[in-house]
């Protein structure tokens, strides 16, 4: 298990912090505070309530149920917020949050990836745990590169073509 679990660690962090969080960052540097909040309707989430959401999911999975710290969460707050916290304010939360998930992660043995956490009410391996946050990360990644391209009418240039049709990654 030890160099799959690492491959698996590994991969893991690289999700959360080269992949998803710098697409996160393009799509807020590209738009206002008020495109930050917008939703198009009650029953949907701006990216404001989507970045609290992202940081307080993983602080619950990883930080408290993967690393033992207090469980801090207060999880109807990141859909309710209305008031609009400042974009660059979000992304410093989400930066420090996810530098924490980083610090756990690096911690973590691969041998106890089948060791089992009681989070959110749910008995989990840290395996699951862990690939439970990095899916839901991506999902909601995809939600607000989704609104960014409402917002903004831009591609965000996540990805150059070249003229053979091979892709580049540009985050």
């Amino acid at each position: 298990m030890t160099d799959n679990g690492s491959a698996f660690l590994d991969a893991s962090r690289d999700y959360l912090l080269r992949t998803y969080l710098p697409k996160i960052e393009r799509c807020v540097d590209k738009l206002t505070t008020d495109d930050v909040w917008w939703r198009p309707n009650e029953s949907s989430n701006s990216i404001g309530n989507l970045i609290l959401h992202l940081a307080g999911n993983v602080r619950q999975w990883i930080i408290h149920g993967v690393g033992g710290a207090t469980d801090v969460r207060k999880r109807q707050y990141e859909f309710d917020e209305r008031n609009p916290i400042p974009p660059t304010e979000l992304l410093n939360y989400l930066r420090s949050t996810l530098a924490e998930v980083d610090a756990v992660l690096a911690r973590v043995s691969p041998d106890a990836l089948q060791d089992v956490r009681h989070i959110q009410g749910l008995d989990r391996t840290v395996m699951e745990a862990i690939y439970h946050v990095v899916e839901h990360f991506g999902m909601h990644t995809g939600q607000i590169i989704y609104i960014t391209k409402l917002r903004t009418s831009t591609d965000l240039g996540f990805w150059k073509i070249g003229a053979d049709g091979s892709a580049q990654k540009n985050w």
